[in-house]
Parts: C-alpha cells; sequence; structure tokens
C-alpha cells in the first residue's frame, strides 16, 4: 500500500471514530457524565470511554510488516487532555496493553505499547500545567505530532531488525502523524463544542426558571390561593410554551391553563391518582403514557404529564404540573425545568411566612421603640413627677422608680420568652405612672391566680392591651372607668382576659382589628392588632384573641397560651419553627 493510499484509508477511520464519538456523547446518562468531571466514578467512566476508541483505533489501522498503521493517539491524548494523569495513563494502558496484547512477539509490539503509554500520560501532565487549555484543539495536534514522532523513534530504537523496523517507519510515519494530529484535534473540538453546547443549554434553561421566579414572586409571597395560583401559571406557560399548566393545593385544583380546560377545571376535587401520589410521597413524577397520568375522561389530549411538589416548611401543600399532548410531548428538559421551578417556587411560598414574621417584628420593634421613647409618654410621666416634688416627695420618689423599672424592663426585653412575673412587673410600673397622672379617673384591678407567675409567655403580649384600654377606652371617656386584668390557668392554658368600662370600640374599626390583611401603621389598635398576629404566628391560628365591645359599654379581649415552660425561656421564632 501507498502512502498516500494509507493516508486516505486512516482519514476515512478518522470521520467514523470521530461520528461515532459525536453520536455516544450525545446519548443520555454518556453527555451527563461527560461533562461531570470531578468524581472518580467519572474519571472510571472517561478511561472506559477512551480506552474504548484507543482499542477501535489500533483496528481503524492496517497490517503492514507484522505491524499495525493505527489511530490510538487520537483518543489516549484527547483523554489525557481531558481527564488529567489519571485518565490519560489507564486509557493509554487499555491501548497500549492491548496492541502488545494481540502480538506480544510482534517485533514493534513493545515500542507501540510503550509509546501509547507515555502519550496519556504526557497529555495528562499537559492538562495539569495548563488547565485552562485542556480543550484547545491547537494543543491536541502538536501532542499528537510531537507523540507519534517519538513513537516512530522508539519503533526505530527498539524494533528489531533494523532494516525491516526502518522500512515500516518510512510507511506509516507521516500517515499516522496526520491521521492522529488531525483525529485529536478532532476529538477535542468534538468535546469542546458539546461542552459549550451544554453549556449554553444550561444557561437558557437557569435563566428561563430564574425569569420565571422572578415574575413570581410578587405572587406567591402572599401564599398559595386561587388568585396568586393563577398569575403564577400564567406567567410559566406563557414562557415555557407546554400544552398545559396546572396548579393545584393539597386537594382542589387551583388553576389550569391551557388544553383540557374543559375538564381540568379550577376549583374542582383533584381527580388525577398521578398528582395525589405526588403529594402522599413528595416525589417529582414525569409520566409518559396517557393510562399513567390518571384522568378519567377517554377524549383526554394528554399523553404525557410532569408533576413536582410545592412544599412551605417541609410540608408538600401543592402541585404544579405541565401536561402534554400527542403533538407537543414533554421532554427530559423540561422534567428538569420543573424540578427547579418547584424548588423555587417553594422557596417563594415560604417567604410569605418570612415576610409576615418580618413585618410582625419591624411593627414589634417600632412599637418598642415607641415605648422606650416616646416623648408623649416621657413628658407627661416627668411633669407628673414634677407635680409631687413639692407635695408629695415621696410619692414623686416612688414614681421615678416605675418609671426607671418600666423603660428598663423596655430596653432589656428581646424577642425571647419571660416570665409571666416580668410582664406583670412592666404593667405594674406602667399603671402606677398612668394612675398618679389621672388620678381617681382610671382604676386598675388585677385578678392574677397564684402559680402562674413562672409561665413562659413573648414579652410585650399583655401590657400594650392595658396601654390601650387606658388610652382609648378610659382616658377618652369623661367620667374614666376601671381596667381589670384576669390571668388563670385551665389545664395547659394560661387564660388572658382584658377588659374595661370605657367608651368601647366603633364598629368600623372592631371590623379591621383582627383580620388578617397586612399591617398597617396606624396608631389605633396597633397594639392590639400586632399581639394578636405574633401569638398567632408563633402558636397557631387556633390562638388568635376574642374581641367584644359594645360603644358606651367597654370593651372584652381575651387569648390563650399553651404552656411551654419545659422548653425553658426559648425564642419566638424556635416555638414558630416547632410548630410549622
Amino acid at each position: 500500500m501507498s502512502i498516500s493510499a494509507l493516508i486516505t484509508f486512516l482519514l476515512k477511520h478518522v470521520g467514523i471514530l470521530i461520528a461515532g464519538a459525536f453520536i455516544l456523547l450525545n446519548i443520555s446518562p454518556v453527555q451527563e457524565l461527560n461533562f461531570r468531571r470531578g468524581s472518580g466514578y467519572n474519571k472510571l467512566f472517561l478511561v472506559f470511554f477512551f480506552g474504548i476508541f484507543g482499542v477501535l483505533g489500533t483496528y481503524s489501522g492496517n497490517a503492514i510488516f507484522n505491524s499495525y498503521a493505527n489511530l490510538r493517539a487520537m483518543a489516549v491524548i484527547p483523554a489525557g487532555l481531558f481527564g488529567g494523569p489519571i485518565v490519560g495513563l489507564g486509557v493509554g494502558l487499555i491501548a497500549g496493553g492491548h496492541r502488545f496484547l494481540i502480538d506480544p512477539w510482534g517485533f514493534s509490539a513493545l515500542p507501540c505499547a510503550i509509546a501509547t503509554i507515555l502519550e496519556g500520560l504526557a497529555a495528562g501532565f499537559i492538562h495539569l500545567r495548563y488547565p485552562d487549555r485542556n480543550m484547545n484543539w491547537n494543543l491536541a495536534m502538536v501532542l499528537a505530532f510531537v507523540g507519534e514522532s517519538m513513537h516512530m523513534l522508539l519503533v526505530l530504537l527498539l524494533s528489531r531488525p533494523y532494516e525491516q523496523a526502518l522500512e515500516l517507519v518510512k510507511l506509516i510515519a507521516l500517515p499516522m502523524i496526520i491521521g492522529n494530529a488531525l483525529g485529536a484535534g478532532l476529538f477535542i473540538h468534538v468535546i469542546k463544542t458539546l461542552y459549550t453546547h451544554r453549556e449554553k443549554k444550561d444557561s437558557t434553561q437557569a435563566q428561563r426558571i430564574f425569569d420565571i421566579a422572578n415574575n413570581t414572586v410578587r405572587h406567591l409571597r402572599s401564599g398559595l390561593n386561587s388568585t396568586t395560583a393563577e398569575a403564577t401559571a400564567r406567567i410559566i406557560y406563557r414562557r415555557l410554551r407546554v400544552p398545559a399548566v396546572a396548579i393545584t393545593d393539597h386537594s382542589h385544583v387551583l388553576v389550569h391553563v391551557g388544553l383540557g380546560n374543559d375538564h381540568h377545571l379550577a376549583g374542582e376535587p383533584i381527580v388525577t391518582s398521578s398528582t395525589r401520589k405526588v403529594i402522599q410521597t413528595g416525589t417529582p413524577i414525569f409520566l409518559r403514557k396517557k393510562d399513567a397520568i390518571g384522568c378519567d375522561r377517554p377524549q383526554c389530549p394528554f399523553h404525557s404529564a410532569i408533576i413536582v411538589p410545592l412544599k412551605k416548611g417541609g410540608r408538600i401543600v401543592g402541585t404544579l404540573k405541565f401536561y402534554g399532548s400527542r403533538t407537543a410531548e414533554l421532554n427530559r428538559i423540561q422534567f428538569e425545568v420543573a424540578r427547579g421551578l418547584s424548588d423555587l417556587l417553594s422557596i417563594q411560598l415560604e417567604l410569605e411566612d418570612i415576610q409576615v414574621k418580618d413585618r410582625l417584628l419591624a411593627h414589634a420593634e417600632i412599637r418598642h421603640l415607641q415605648a422606650q421613647i416616646n416623648p408623649h409618654f416621657l413628658f407627661n410621666s416627668l411633669n407628673t413627677i414634677a407635680s409631687f416634688c413639692r407635695t408629695a416627695p415621696d410619692k414623686a420618689r416612688e414614681l421615678i422608680l416605675d418609671l426607671s423599672l418600666y423603660m428598663r424592663k423596655n430596653l432589656d426585653s428581646s424577642r425571647g420568652f419571660i416570665r409571666l412575673a416580668d410582664e406583670l412587673a412592666q404593667i405594674n410600673s406602667y399603671v402606677a405612672i398612668e394612675t398618679a397622672r389621672f388620678g381617681d379617673k382610671i382604676k386598675v384591678n388585677l385578678n392574677i391566680e397564684p402559680g402562674c407567675e413562672d409561665w413562659a409567655i413573648p414579652p410585650l403580649i399583655i401590657q400594650p392591651l392595658v396601654e390601650n384600654a387606658i388610652k382609648h377606652g378610659i382616658a377618652a371617656n369623661e367620667n374614666g372607668g376601671t381596667i381589670s386584668l384576669g390571668i388563670f390557668r385551665n389545664l395547659d392554658m394560661l387564660v388572658v382576659m382584658v377588659e374595661d368600662d370605657g367608651c368601647g370600640i366603633p364598629d368600623n374599626i372592631l371590623a379591621t382589628l383582627l383580620d388578617h390583611r397586612d399591617l398597617e401603621s396606624h396608631a389605633e389598635g396597633i397594639g392590639l392588632r400586632n399581639s394578636n398576629k405574633r401569638l398567632m404566628h408563633i402558636y397557631g391560628p387556633e390562638y388568635g384573641m376574642e374581641i367584644t365591645s359594645s360603644p358606651q359599654r367597654g370593651t372584652s379581649i381575651s387569648f390563650n397560651i399553651p404552656k411551654a415552660a419545659s422548653r425553658g425561656l426559648t425564642s419566638e421564632a424556635e416555638l414558630a419553627t416547632d410548630r410549622a
């Protein structure tokens, strides 16, 4: 065979090997393993993958003078460049060892095996030395040129008889150098192209997910309901262009957008068995058959479905569903998109509690700071004390101590739990100052069951109610009135009741005090609203306050606090987290 014919023969096999590598690298899970290069399992895969092509490179050549014009280097060198010394050495051992074993007594078997191993190892060390150039096809071609030149030199040095080795090198040197250099460059170029394509695909997928998340966050942070679900589903439907998108809670369909909306109706109970399974197990599923979806309508247009759970606080609160039709089937990429959206949307649902908690803490802190530095309160208190300095110095001294105790309690109180006795001490100080200020106009009766003093309660949960009763109930009443604070135990509950016989709460204000809308910074009722929100957030909705009020007849507020003494004086955040 002539040199030109051998070049043509090898180049034809280079094309076949490169085409085979391209096809394999586009098949899942080979495609995914090829680009996760950090794990030991992936290195083993790379050794196996490139080793196969190294072995095929031997058979892609032609038998000449009891030797082979081969293409092993076009696989061994990319292996070392892409995977490092371990992969390069492993592939070199496989390909070189195979070459030696198929003809151990051949006059060029040993130098060919040694050259193959050295080529893989050298490419691996180049990978370490120039990690930013391991996908450079020019470098791969240069290494193949140098490696095959070294290969020919080893054949001349180690093969005997020398005359036969020289004739062999004269014939195969140029074809093998050209074929392996071109093959190595093309192999690296294919890997780089697929790697770049995968990065772009991942980037596009991530961009699509974050775009959806960015547009849905303002909706889902208000909670999962029919209104927020519809807005979210329509955003997803417009951007992903799947045949249909649906969102459910744990029992009903909240919204269904797209194909099949004639029988997949919002507000209806969940009918598909697959959706109920995801709610029960919390495991995302990808259904590729019509029967697996579980819709009881024979004319249902859906032939595939992706169902992922939506979670909040570790609980499954609903599902996100994509549906595919006969003409628009769903694929694996859309499944990964749905799983990514499931995580992000679940985080957004968590933002509802975080947002409420932040607002509650912000208002609690505002209310707290107002009590600490309220100039009107300080001004009135100091004026009251000043008026007693001449007429009743001892009384003035007691009021100064009460004011000092009150301010110190405010400054020292944290968001953790405190003893009921500490809250009562602060209430007593506040009441003493206000009683001195208003005189006989205000009467306060405290009825505390003995043994309740160590009950753990959130701070500033009762005092604001007493303050509201004085400011808005009694002080506003021309004839003043009486405030009664009753606290007693009922099994594992601490029952708290604050009553006054003042002017009462107008109906229009009473109707809004305990609703579930966002907190507003209006002065009237903020202490009551704040206390109620904190109670429900910490202990649950069932622990909200009960209010009864009649114009000119007074107001009664009551609530329960469950026993938490066994926890010690833990924090509000910890208790709220445990409850969730």
